[in-house]
């Protein structure tokens, strides 16, 4: 098998220019999708956080409880 070695220069000049085409092809939000994108995420957040709650609250107050 031929491995190729490894070439630090080579793999930063390659991420580099990567990075430089993805902040070209990028753009910023406007207000409002800004804010749609926010309440999407923190709804998500919110959402989690209840289930993760709820499914703490069940192992521990029910599965485990002492008899």
């Amino acid at each position: 098998m031929d491995f190729k070695k490894f070439n630090p220069i080579t793999w930063l000049k390659g991420f580099y220019s990567d990075a430089k085409h993805v902040a070209s092809v990028s753009y910023k939000p406007d207000t409002a999708t800004f804010k749609m994108t926010l309440k999407v995420v923190l709804i998500g957040i919110l959402i989690l956080g209840l289930l993760g709650f709820a499914v703490s609250f069940v192992i521990n107050n029910i599965i485990l409880a002492p008899p």
